[in-house]
């Protein structure tokens, strides 16, 4: 297969997990309300916004000081009041968490809510009937703005496999999940695809690596 020009813009722009840096503001968006400690707890750690904190606290059920994939998708939730699913949620945690221990802390989960919201300006602006779902046509809309040239015939796939309600459509975290996917096969094939042309020729071995890197 080929192109007259790559099916993607070298330059596009998707949230970045590098680029959400770790300043910590309040949730405004997808966390369940927490319940208020019976106690007051210790102050936040030099930094981090007390309201944010709190939500870690809340969030942070065994109070390890960490956070896990499982605490973490018990408390994330989509429009529909949904909890994320576990794979997104593992996902997340495999960004932010620099030690490579399973875990983020407070800092790495600042950062991490901030490219949620990143996320969910992104959804909520391809969404245009706030259905709290994106269709293949909006998927397309999304895709191209964010510089891929992809076909609806693609787009058909994505929703049929990130769908995890027979529905045709992806929820908020689904979305997330396909494009940080597509984010990452794109940059393994990119750095293949060193002139550009949206053509390379790879081994088995090859396409075995880009595929097994973006599982992990």
């Amino acid at each position: 297969m080929s192109w007259s020009q790559p099916p993607y813009n070298p330059a596009y722009s998707l949230p970045s997990a590098a680029a959400s840096g770790a300043q910590p503001f309040p949730p405004s968006y997808s966390l369940p309300p927490a319940p208020q400690p019976a106690t007051e707890a210790a102050g936040p750690p030099p930094g981090v916004n007390p309201e944010l904190w709190g939500w870690f606290q809340s969030v942070d059920a065994d109070k390890s000081g960490k956070i896990s994939a499982m605490e973490l998708r018990q408390a994330l939730v989509n429009s529909n009041w949904s909890h994320f699913n576990q794979e997104t949620c593992r996902l997340l945690i495999g960004m932010f968490d620099q030690n490579r221990d399973g875990t983020i802390d407070v800092y790495e989960f600042a950062a991490l809510w901030k490219y949620i919201q990143e996320w969910r300006q992104c959804f909520d602006r391809f969404d245009k009937d706030r259905s709290g779902n994106i269709d293949a046509s909006e998927l397309q809309q999304a895709l191209n703005s964010f510089g891929y040239r992809l076909s609806m015939q693609f787009c058909f796939l994505c929703t049929r496999v990130f769908d995890r309600g027979d529905t045709r459509t992806m929820k908020f975290d689904d979305f997330i999940q396909c494009c940080v996917m597509l984010r990452s096969l794109t940059e393994g094939f990119k750095r293949l695809d060193t002139n550009r042309s949206g053509v390379v020729t790879i081994n088995y071995e090859q396409f075995l690596e880009i595929a097994i890197d973006n599982t992990l």
